[in-house]
């Protein structure tokens, strides 16, 4: 299609005019990110302003950015969660927002060992709509020729449950995916799935990736992408493929679904989609018979020109086994969003995964950002003492800061506890590279967990320890994302009084499950519900391994009289060494409890 040359964009020559007007509204939108910014507060403040919460603030109807940032305090989860608590249970009075709170969007992170509930009112969907929107016209500037085929996307819902007031609360992911904007998208041939709603839709995770599977088989000449939301799900639906072949193959040859799949509209719908090919049940019996998986992706879809997976922060571990499994394809991060708001898009998508940096769209919210000491444990904040925040157009390249902020659902001045580094500007936006997210030590997928966390969950196991009259002297973890699925790794020292009465291999598989059910609902679920995390294992160490831990941290510079042990290790050496050090492994023998209703 020839495109009106006054709608190019100085990010690049469009693929389409319906490209040109996205990326023409990228460039308004960070080009005048002052004014923007100043629009978005203004908007929130004057549409929220009798709300319960800003009424205690006494703005008095001032809608700018001075007076809100000199009564309006910064917060957290926490400061929060009594007036969250209230409209969960059903208070429908305009405690947060003058718009009606229409769900709550479970995050992944988690306060008291429960998901944290985002409240959200529907025209976010109208917000996140948009981001999505402008995806595709960034992409095409980068790989030609992508309406020429399709993307084997694995996508799920999860489960979902109601507070005790009615209100639906879910993932964000699977609030869109169940959404009209998604189930009756517009056809755009820049964006087509190899996978039908009903696939995507099927609550059962099971069901889901196995039509899902099938349907990126029967389509492989057609794939030009393949993606998941997080690299781990990738890996999960090459791992299934791994475990499931052989059964896939026999649907395909008989074309027909096999009684496993019981899913009614799956089945109706896989009636019209299935037919035999014998030939192609051939081809997928002849790959994955190799004992050799290297590069399998590009041997099955010979036409992926990238993978479209979220491979930074902690999901950045699994950027070698992406490699290995496909060959060296690109790996493309698109966008950059929390169930508290979608924030911004990577401008340049096929960089390095190393170079990924996410534009904020200033149209999204209100940003404030916190400035962050790497070094740092985190900046203490009272109410008495407002912190001084920077405006999104005032921070400096090269500085990490804390994301805050503030959006139409409600959420005033809110700490989402991602640390960001500055990394430039696209005209007057910043670019950030997403670091870490504040206080987390373990992460498979979308679980967090953080050091209070381990610390609680290891001293509850070890109490199985005392009719031994044996203690945990020290310990430390990491998260093994060799496995598919990854798990967790506790290095345990233990020091018995009686070796004659030592634990055995049943206690400590125990205390491996002890630590498993003493973990936050995330972690839990991804256990149970969504089988992306494997068991947590226990490696029982030898004595003294934590005073040459501490004696090889002092030989490369460390302190004597600062040293403490790390409660996380990602270090190659000191892996190495705690690996020799191992006397025996111990693994969960169950699955922890888990069910989708929130504790009462």
């Amino acid at each position: 299609m020839a495109v009106d040359s006054a709608l190019s964009s100085p990010l690049g020559p469009p693929a389409c005019e319906n490209d040109a007007k996205a990326l023409q509204f990228i460039e308004e939108m960070t080009r005048n990110a002052e004014s923007v910014q100043q629009r978005v507060l203004a908007e929130i403040l004057t549409r929220n302003s009798q709300t319960e919460y800003l009424s205690r603030f006494k703005l008095n109807g001032a809608a700018d950015r001075e007076t809100f940032k000199s009564r309006v305090p910064v917060i957290t989860y926490e400061d929060l969660q009594p007036e969250i608590q209230r409209i969960a249970n059903g208070d429908r009075s305009p405690i947060l927002s003058a718009h009606p709170i229409s769900e709550f969007l479970t995050s992944s992170g988690t306060s008291a060992g429960e998901r944290k509930l985002m409240p959200t009112i529907k025209e976010e969907l109208d917000r996140r709509q948009l981001l999505y929107s402008l995806l595709m016209p960034v992409m095409n500037l980068y790989v030609p020729g992508l309406d020429k085929g399709k993307g084997l996307y694995f996508l799920f819902v999860k489960s979902e449950t109601r507070t005790p007031g009615g209100l639906l609360a879910r993932p964000v992911l699977t609030s869109y995916y169940k959404s009209d904007h998604f189930k009756t998208r517009p056809y755009d041939p820049y964006n087509v799935y190899t996978s039908p709603n009903e696939a995507i839709l099927c609550p059962d995770s099971f069901q889901s990736m196995y039509t899902q599977m099938i349907c990126g088989l029967l389509e492989r000449h057609q794939v030009l992408r393949l993606g998941a939301v997080f690299a781990s799900g990738l890996l999960r639906a090459i791992r299934f493929l791994q475990l499931n072949w052989r059964q896939l193959a026999q649907d395909i040859e008989i074309g027909s679904l096999n009684p496993d799949i019981t899913d009614p509209s799956l089945r109706e719908c896989f009636a019209k989609i299935l037919k035999p090919n014998p030939e192609l049940a051939e081809f997928v019996r002849h790959e994955c018979l190799k004992d050799n998986w290297e590069g399998i992706v590009t041997r099955i879809w010979p036409n992926t020109k990238y993978l479209d997976v979220i491979v930074t922060g902690a999901m950045a571990q699994y950027i070698p086994t992406l490699d290995y499994y496909s060959g060296g394809l690109p790996l493309a991060c698109t966008m950059y969003a929390s169930s508290e708001c979608y924030f911004g898009l990577n401008l340049n998508p096929m960089c390095k995964p190393s170079e990924v940096s996410y534009t904020i769209m200033p149209n999204m919210a209100y940003f404030e950002f916190l400035p962050h000491e790497p070094d740092s444990t985190g900046v203490t904040l009272t109410h008495d003492s407002p912190p001084k925040l920077v405006d999104l157009v005032d921070v400096e390249v090269g500085k990490e800061y804390e994301l805050v902020i503030t959006t139409y659902a409600g959420l005033c001045r809110y700490r989402v506890g991602d640390i960001l580094r500055v990394t430039g500007f696209h005209n007057s936006a910043p670019q950030f590279h997403f670091v870490r997210r504040k206080n987390v030590l373990l992460s498979i997928d979308s679980d967090k967990t953080d050091e209070a966390e381990l610390q609680t969950a290891v001293e509850n196991a070890s109490r199985l320890l005392r009719e031994f009259d044996t203690s945990v002297v020290e310990y430390t973890s990491y998260a093994d994302t060799e496995t598919i699925p990854g798990h967790y790794v506790v290095y345990w020292e233990l020091l018995a009084k009686d070796s004659a009465n030592s634990p055995n291999n049943e206690v400590l598989q125990q205390c491996c499950l002890a630590m498993e059910e003493s973990l936050n609902s995330v972690y839990r679920q991804g256990r149970v519900a969504d089988n992306s995390i494997g068991p947590l294992e226990i490696r029982v160490v030898k004595n003294g391994t934590f005073e040459e831990l501490m004696d090889y941290a002092i030989s490369r510079g460390a302190s004597i009289n600062q040293y403490k042990v790390p409660r996380c290790v990602s270090f190659s050496p000191i892996m190495e060494l705690l690996d020799s050090r191992v006397v025996s492994a111990h693994f969960s023998p169950a699955l922890p409890h888990w069910t989708p209703d929130r504790r009462r």
